[in-house]
């Protein structure tokens, strides 16, 4: 017998719907329930391709004993953080003060008449173990808790909402201009450490690209620093695309590995991770990086996004499980079982020579690296011989039971149900979430419109702006922009990254001057006017999650600035009004632009471990620079990393001018040759 949950959209929220669990889904009658009851609210939180979210479906939330005392005494709540980021990052914070650690799923108990969090946790198992107790446990003790402790449950509930509220209104603070470049210094140093290769062998590896990303433009200063940032940064592509983390015979990133040598990864594939790699190997690859393990990476994550994660309207799905069913019969599906080879199968796949040759180039081994099985991982940089990618396309096919070449679109298996009941050709692959995010098509659009300049791949710009024109066409419901799709159906009115985000990626295809370049600025300055309009705090600057009509069951209405999986929304929010600056002449961008770093200057000065974006932001108000010239000449300059400049097709320069650099509000004498105008943009992008 299914609960409430088997009609919603979210793949995350419909894979609970067997739980005897009686499950709501956030909304104002849940609400309302449990204020007339008078139950706590157990709010758990999570994704669909997490998978200790799966864990405990399985475990906890199906055992019969947990969901009667569940149902009895508490009202139970299903959010898909990836639906709802807002009410995941209240809660999250909640459980970062609790415990100083955060991950999913995130299970949170709250006080039904103002929603305030008393206590929080991540997985819980069933049974006693792994130092934790066991789950029925932990739901009789709060229990007891919430009855029998009200003033203690009172002053508990006053120290989070003080803690959630001093955090959410930060003291502004103005840079004098001799310390901003220190500033600025601090912060692409401590990026630089955050990602150089850990020395004490210990941890995962997560890509952490908007950490990437700031160590790489602060290459460009030669600051004194104790790391050497070009060499950190190249590193962090060679580890990214050499990797078991990069998926060698199908393409595509998994999200981090269990390991600090990069080797075997969580298995699921985000389309964010995807976006945002894409976008540092093209940038690693314009500044003069041509190593061609990041050519072959790009090329591959592009063939698996057109392959397996984009819709036929175009948009781009937004994930893969880590788990998959090895035969139709299996309960639970098992993690990695669709990509990696036990030395038996390799064997059998291969001659004895390109077993030899994978060897000799992967980490393959018969005891394996993971359960008994081969990740593959590169051992070596450079280009593959035209025998090994023979020998990786025996083993795509063994794996999907379909040539590469032959295979342009593989439908995904939308649920466990269709994973195994399908007649898959090769192996039963994880299940694909096929909601349409719109921040996470923004990051794979900037990935795709980098990459098509840097590779001069036109195609990759056509995929983007196939995606782009979508979310133009279907994203907006009575004028508002919204952030999902189901399946044509736009819902959940946007956030601040899905604004910021595809501000930025309309920004980045209008940079491709291709022939819809006016259209893309056009959209970008029409959806900048409702970001400022509904989510712009006028009191302390900076952009509110929410909009300001869409946050009426929030206890608290934040300001994200802190980078996590994705970059902060207000750091791309702030680092595009510079880039509008440029590009309208409009200085309301950069008085917003300008309020904005001040409101989260405190955080930078204190904390700038949490935030490179908005260190990244701060680089473009330093030494934002605008080229004007002509056809010709921008499209020599597109493929070169000038990470705070834009560009602008002109066709009135002055006599004998190829082109002309304005610094911030002043411009340059006109450059009369190439290299002279080359000179004035390179210099311009330090000045500060």
């Amino acid at each position: 017998m299914t609960n409430r949950l088997a009609q919603a959209q979210s793949l995350y929220l419909r894979k609970h719907a067997e739980n005897p669990i009686d499950w709501w889904s956030w909304c104002d009658d849940a609400l309302a329930a449990a204020r007339a009851e008078d139950k706590p609210i157990f709010l758990s939180i999570g994704y669909s391709s997490c998978h200790w979210c799966t864990v405990m479906e399985g475990e906890a939330f199906s055992d019969q004993a947990v969901a009667e005392y569940m149902n009895a005494n508490f009202l139970p709540i299903k959010v898909d953080r990836e639906e709802r980021p807002d009410i995941d990052s209240i809660y999250m914070q909640t459980l970062q003060m609790m415990s100083g650690q955060g991950g999913w799923p995130l299970n949170v108990f709250l006080s039904p008449e103002d929603l305030v969090p008393f206590y929080a946790g991540t997985y819980f198992p069933l049974e006693p173990r792994y130092n934790r107790p066991g789950f029925l446990q932990v739901l009789q003790a709060l229990r007891r808790y919430y009855d029998t402790e009200k003033e203690d449950l009172r002053q508990r509930k006053a120290l989070i909402v003080e803690s959630l509220l001093t955090s959410a209104v930060l003291q502004g603070e103005v840079t004098q201009e001799a310390e901003a470049q220190e500033l600025l210094r601090r912060g692409c140093e401590t990026s630089t450490g955050i990602i150089t290769p850990n020395q004490h062998g210990n941890g995962n590896s997560f890509p952490m690209i908007p950490y990437a990303e700031l160590a790489l433009q602060g290459t460009r200063f030669n600051f004194e620093s104790r790391y050497d940032g070009q060499k950190v940064c190249l590193q962090r592509g060679l580890d990214l695309a050499l990797g078991g983390i990069y998926d060698h015979v199908a393409g595509g990133f998994h999200r981090y590995t269990v390991d600090p040598t990069w080797t075997v990864p969580h298995f699921e594939k985000m389309l964010y991770d995807n976006g945002q790699i894409v976008e540092y190997l093209a940038n690693l690859w314009s500044a003069g990086s041509q190593e061609p393990a990041f050519a072959r990476a790009v090329s591959g994550t592009i063939e698996w996004l057109q392959r397996e994660m984009t819709a036929p309207t175009g948009y781009f799905y937004a994930a893969q499980d880590a788990d998959n069913f090895i035969n139709p019969g299996e309960k639970e599906p098992e993690e990695g079982a669709f990509y990696v080879w036990s030395d038996a199968e390799l064997a059998q796949l291969l001659t004895p020579t390109e077993l030899t040759e994978l060897q000799q180039q992967f980490t393959v081994t018969p005891n394996g690296n993971f359960e008994g099985k081969n990740v593959l991982q590169r051992r070596n940089a450079g280009q593959l011989s035209i025998s090994l990618e023979v020998a990786l396309g025996k083993l795509f096919t063994a794996r999907y039971g379909t040539p590469a070449d032959a295979l342009q679109t593989f439908l995904p298996a939308r649920d466990n149900q269709e994973a195994r009941t399908v007649n898959w050709p090769g192996r039963i692959p994880p299940v694909t979430d096929t909601k349409m995010i719109v921040a996470w098509n923004s990051l794979m659009i900037s990935g795709l419109a980098r990459a098509a300049a840097a590779f001069h791949e036109p195609e990759y710009w056509e995929i983007a702006a196939q995606a782009a024109n979508f979310i133009l066409e279907h994203q907006f419901v009575d004028g508002r922009f919204h952030r999902l799709n189901y399946e044509g159906e736009a819902t959940v009115m946007a956030q601040s990254e899905d604004y910021a985000l595809f501000i930025k990626a309309l920004l980045d295809l209008h940079q491709t001057q291709n022939p819809q370049q006016s259209l893309w600025l056009e959209k970008a300055i029409a959806l900048q006017k409702e970001f400022n309009e509904f989510l712009w705090s006028v009191e302390l600057g900076g952009y509110f999650n929410t909009a300001s009509d869409a946050s009426q069951d929030l206890i608290v209405r934040e300001r994200s600035y802190a980078d996590n999986a994705t970059p902060s929304a207000n750091g791309i929010a702030i680092a595009n009004l510079v880039r509008l600056t440029l590009l309208t002449d409009d200085l309301h961008y950069l008085d917003l632009a300008e309020q904005g770093l001040q409101a989260f200057n405190s955080v930078m000065q204190q904390a700038p471990q949490a935030c490179p974006s908005l260190f990244i932001a701060f680089d473009w108000y330093r030494n934002c620079t605008l080229i004007r010239s002509t056809s010709d000449k921008i499209n020599l300059l597109l493929p070169r990393y000038l990470p705070t400049a834009v560009l602008t097709v002109v066709s009135n320069l002055p006599a004998d001018s190829v082109g002309l650099v304005c610094q911030g509000l002043k411009c340059l004498p006109s450059a009369g040759n190439f290299e002279q105008l080359l000179q004035q943009v390179q210099q311009s992008q330090i000045r500060a």
